[in-house]
């Protein structure tokens, strides 16, 4: 019988980074081991769980400042997109394409790699309690998109978050975004247009 889910979080540094663990049985996921490895362990052992595997997001510093750290402490196994590995300060484990299954504790997570803000970031997506949980990086937010530096950055990201995420999942799925406050699909979904016009 697989061990149920729970997920558990914290928000570290100035950049207000979300750190995200999924927790089954006395095993934890921790999704972006930002900052402050510290208060990341910390979180684990409150939960009762140690940390065997991280998936980094993607390859911007704010969100991998406590990955060495993290690694050394637990031997957790690292994942992270093939595309943002090379640039990651620590050996990815485990390279992800799109459409891989992450398995964990008994559990298969659907990856989707979104390319846009990054070369290409790695988003997870969870059944807990019933409900669908899409951790995204920086790729989406409450209000739209993540940064772009060009158009055909912003072109890429808009078409993989409409085809691998909206597209895929229904309305009632929550959106943790690598910053800031939670979402739904179906709060952001109707200004999917107002976002291919304005350009972020």
């Amino acid at each position: 019988m697989t061990t149920e889910l729970t997920l558990h979080r914290t928000s570290v540094s100035e950049m207000d980074n979300n750190c995200y663990l999924l927790v089954a049985g006395n095993e934890a996921l921790l999704i972006d081991a930002a900052d402050d490895a510290p208060a990341l362990l910390d979180m684990a052992e409150q939960a009762g769980a140690r940390i065997t595997a991280v998936l980094t997001t993607h390859r911007h510093p704010d969100h991998h400042r406590a990955l060495v750290s993290v690694l050394e402490k637990t031997g957790a196994t690292h994942y992270a997109s093939f595309l943002d590995a090379p640039a990651l300060p620590a050996p990815v484990d485990v390279e992800l394409n799109h459409g891989d299954t992450l398995e964990f504790a008994g559990h298969a997570f659907p990856v989707a790699i979104l390319r846009g803000h990054t070369p290409g970031g790695a988003a997870l997506t969870a059944e807990i309690d019933g409900g669908t949980h899409l951790f995204v990086g920086d790729s989406l937010f409450p209000g739209g998109l993540g940064k772009t530096t060009s158009e055909s950055d912003f072109v890429r990201l808009y078409k993989d978050v409409h085809e691998r995420i909206f597209d895929v999942y229904g309305d009632e799925a929550i959106v943790h975004p690598g910053h800031g406050g939670d979402t739904t699909l179906g709060a952001e979904r109707p200004h999917l247009d107002d976002w291919w016009e304005r350009r972020w």
